[in-house]
């Protein structure tokens, strides 16, 4: 078991020998030596800027910024809030005024996109591109920090099942353990290179840099816009290590692969939804001396298990056993540990468990709960939803989720705000978002609607103003049109009737 001892997150920024390379961006490197000074440096001017506490939000792609502000966020004392760059203007005023951001640094071309009334009162929007310039004219440096490893480091919005997205609190010492705990299991070394291609909004893609630092390792972050990219990036930087969701594998194994981007690949680590047996066998034989790393997590206590990949053929649908720092228990509905084989809620506790969700009491108590009797942790567990069984030799397995989320793409779609997004658009007087089954994608998204008396031209329409209002990984698929929704005893809309008429 590694050092379960956490850190402020910020000391990851000296783990590295100073003249490692510690992070590759497009137009120059970093070693660990000048990480150091820019962590610092960026800290010094966030904290001149922010007072201890206040949240602050990144809404740009891969970048020097968006790659330091975890760490330099965290050093000045500030809450990272960094947002998906693909959201578009609805969805980032809504992360901006629930986190009651203060500061949002973003591309010029995103920032124009906003209205007055989308930034807080009191939050200041600035370009990414003059913020170190701002900071070297202050040249203000902080030196690393002396944080409690339980104060508040970042939040990190994920959409739910219903409503709007929302904010999962994490400290110091979720991010830190979370590091420890893959860097551990994945066993990264000092030379090893990490394609980030992740978006940094997520917690795998964020800790996809941690994780790399911690070990003293080389993070390359890409923005990718087709699969060769991928494959050109591992050639160029003789990458070891490639992390991806299902539907990005699918598309990496129907490329041509030049033989020196496969030669130097360690290790592949998958999440986002699990990897069909064909899907393993074919990243078998394209990358035939990579380890596959399956791994199953939940933004929520970041990651839970991961199978061995010594036991990917021998147990090809498992979701693996716990990873370290976490306890992966089977609870049955009445709070009691399952037996072998017998189908209960995977239940997660242990350090990596967030702090709640941001300003949601009722939500937090919801899914954060008192750990079952018998753990080992005890204190704060997060219930999953998610239906699992452990076998009589440990190794846990899939059942099916108790919400309805859609996942496609590696993304977590609600339903709700889809289907609101539907009917804001004043063209649908009824709107139900599903997600089918579908082997490239893992969910295709169904948006089954009935028009307004007066739409006319609908479908057109309305696919053109949801293009305006959702980012892409948020567009139906497949939209079915119903002159009458079905509706079941207590007169509600009948989604489960609509799911099996569409195969969902």
């Amino acid at each position: 078991m590694p050092d379960p001892t956490p850190y402020p997150l910020d000391q990851l920024a000296e783990r590295g020998s100073a003249q490692a390379l510690a992070l590759v961006l497009r137009d120059r490197t970093l070693t660990f030596e000048e990480l150091r000074k820019r962590v610092s440096l960026l800290g010094g001017w966030l904290a001149s800027r922010a007072a201890k506490g206040d949240r602050v939000a990144s809404w740009a792609a891969k970048g020097e910024l968006t790659c330091l502000l975890p760490l330099a966020a965290a050093r000045a004392g500030l809450v990272h809030v960094p947002i998906n760059p693909l959201l578009k203007r609805a969805q980032v005023a809504h992360i901006l005024a629930d986190s009651g951001s203060t500061m949002l640094m973003g591309t010029k071309a995103r920032l124009t996109s906003l209205e007055d009334e989308d930034l807080p009162p009191g939050c200041e929007a600035l370009d990414e591109s003059e913020i170190f310039g701002l900071a070297e004219a202050e040249g203000a440096e902080l030196p690393p920090s002396r944080h409690d490893p339980d104060e508040l480091a970042a939040i990190l919005y994920t959409s739910g099942s219903t409503g709007k997205p929302k904010g999962v609190m994490l400290s110091h010492a979720n991010m830190w353990l979370g590091a420890v705990s893959v860097a551990n299991y994945l066993d990264l070394a000092a030379d090893d290179i990490v394609l980030a291609v992740l978006p940094l909004s997520f917690d795998y893609g964020q800790n996809q840099l941690l994780s790399t630092w911690y070990a003293g390792a080389c993070a390359v972050p890409l923005d990718y816009l087709f699969p060769r990219d991928v494959a050109k990036a591992c050639a160029k930087y003789g990458v070891t290590t490639l992390a991806a969701v299902p539907p990005l594998w699918v598309q990496l194994t129907e490329i041509e692969w030049p033989a020196e981007a496969i030669a130097g690949i360690r290790r592949l680590t998958n999440t986002g939804g699990a990897l069909t047996r064909e899907l393993v066998r074919e990243l078998r034989a394209l990358f035939p001396e990579a380890r596959l790393f399956p791994m199953y997590g939940l933004t929520e206590a970041f990651r839970s298990t991961y199978l061995d990949p010594e036991l990917v053929d021998t147990h090809p649908t498992s979701m693996g056993k716990a990873i370290p720092f976490a306890e992966i228990l089977v609870v049955d509905d009445e709070g009691k540990i399952c037996a072998a084989n017998e189908e209960g809620e995977l239940v997660h506790c242990g350090p990596l468990v967030a702090q709640g969700y941001w300003q949601d009491a009722a939500r937090t108590v919801e899914r954060f709960k008192p750990a079952p009797a018998g753990s080992r942790y005890g204190g704060t567990a997060v219930w999953s939803g998610d239906r699992v069984r452990r076998d009589e030799d440990g190794f846990l397995y899939f059942v099916g989720r108790r919400d309805a989320m859609i996942k496609s793409s590696g993304n977590r779609i609600s339903p709700q705000e889809l289907e609101s997004a539907a009917l804001a658009t004043g063209l649908v007087a009824e709107a139900v978002a599903l997600g089918v089954r579908d082997e490239r994608l893992g969910h295709a998204i169904h948006l089954i609607v009935r028009p307004t008396p007066t739409a006319l031209d609908s479908e057109e329409a309305l696919v053109k103003e949801l293009k305006k209002e959702l980012p892409n990984f948020m567009q139906p698929h497949v939209i079915h049109w119903r002159d009458v929704m079905p509706v079941n005893p207590n007169g509600k809309i009948d989604r489960t009737a609509l799911a099996a008429e569409i195969g969902a």
